[in-house]
């Protein structure tokens, strides 16, 4: 705004000097006045840039350091370093979710204390109670089970999203494809690294999303980073 109007302020005095005209001095206190308006706004967009930058740097710099401490994490291998690391892992999502502005709760008890909920979210309206595994094993259904209970027991406006680094079983998604209360997303490590990869411009909105997208519409309960940045490339 501030350069249009500067471009017209300029181009109006321009027009006076080859016309020869005389400008009054009304006209001229009025043209130094709208000088120094543009001069507020040019100074405005200015400050409004540096801070969109300054933001950005800064939204760099945090994903950099989670993808460190994410990586950090997966070093961890004894038994005390694995209880550890459970509870490291539930800290890091909810300062990756928010870092992508994404409303979270950290983890807590309801139900007098009997039930433990590793984390929660809401995106588009909608609440997800998180469940997050780090084990060496791969992730069964009798432990997403325990989520589907956890929901049930929840506003009907509440959906999941089960966590598991290194992923489940081969009977997982296809026993979750026969529950008619479709309610759970499964998200691996995988997924949780790329949005943390910059080269990779995954926005962890985008893919929540289209992992909602892939259950209501195919019925199927994963959906891949590596599918959202591939459809990216193609397209």
């Amino acid at each position: 705004m501030g350069e249009l109007t500067g471009s017209l302020l300029g181009y109006w005095k321009v027009q006076k000097f080859v016309a020869q005209k005389v400008i009054p001095t009304e006209e001229e206190n009025l043209f130094n006045e709208c000088k120094k308006i543009v001069e507020r706004l040019k100074s405005g967009n200015a400050k409004a840039r540096n801070q969109d930058v300054l933001k950005k740097e800064n939204f760099s710099s945090l994903r950099s350091g989670f993808l460190i401490e994410f990586d950090d994490f997966a070093g961890l291998v004894d038994s005390e370093d694995k209880k550890k690391r459970g509870f490291l892992l539930e800290a890091l999502l909810e300062r990756i979710f928010s870092l992508y502005e994404i409303q979270t709760q950290k983890s807590f008890k309801r139900n007098g204390g009997g039930e433990q909920i590793d984390g929660a979210f809401k995106l588009e309206s909608w609440y997800y109670l998180v469940e997050c595994k780090w084990t060496q094993k791969l992730t069964d259904i009798r432990q997403l089970d325990s989520l589907y209970g956890k929901i049930n027991r929840s506003g009907k406006q509440t959906l999941g999203l089960f966590l598991s680094i290194n992923g489940w079983s081969k009977h997982v998604c296809p026993l979750l494809k026969q529950n008619n209360d479709k309610s759970i997303i499964l998200m691996d490590g995988y997924d949780l690294r790329c949005v943390l990869v910059e080269h990779n411009r995954l926005d962890l909105k985008d893919l929540l999303l289209k992992k909602l997208e892939y259950l209501n519409l195919e019925g199927e309960p994963f959906y891949s980073a590596a599918q959202l940045l591939g459809n990216t490339i193609n397209n």
